[in-house]
């Protein structure tokens, strides 16, 4: 089955082609923009350094996704989930969390609305 062709990066005046919205040379540089400029500070603020590090600890002892092992399927996880969200008063303990592959987190974040809620 053909691919997809490849369309022109999104950075202004870049005349590079590529498969994502950006090109390699340019997906860090937006990244570094959405974080300092579109993303809500308190967000910032509940995912540092620190949350990274408990994130590594809690991979590093949990390696498969949770929701995959209940359902017989070994899985390597990729994200960690937090049970009852920072938002709602959860906390980064370790029985609040729970190791994920990119689909099961992805089901899990649609199916609660957090991340694609609406603000009006």
């Amino acid at each position: 089955m053909p691919y997809k062709p490849q369309r022109p990066c999104s950075h202004p005046g870049c005349p590079e082609l590529t498969d994502a919205r950006f090109c390699v040379a340019h997906a860090k540089q937006e990244a570094r923009r959405y974080e300092r400029y579109q993303r809500d500070p308190a967000v910032k603020k509940r995912y540092g350094r620190t949350w990274k590090r408990i994130r590594d600890r809690y991979i590093a002892s949990h390696p498969l996704c949770e929701q995959c092992l209940a359902r017989g399927k070994s899985v390597l996880a990729e994200e960690v989930h937090h049970i009852k969200p920072l938002s709602q008063g959860g906390t980064n303990e370790f029985t609040n969390l729970m190791s994920l592959c990119t689909p099961c987190h992805s089901e899990i974040t649609a199916r609660e609305g957090s991340r694609w809620r609406r603000r009006d």
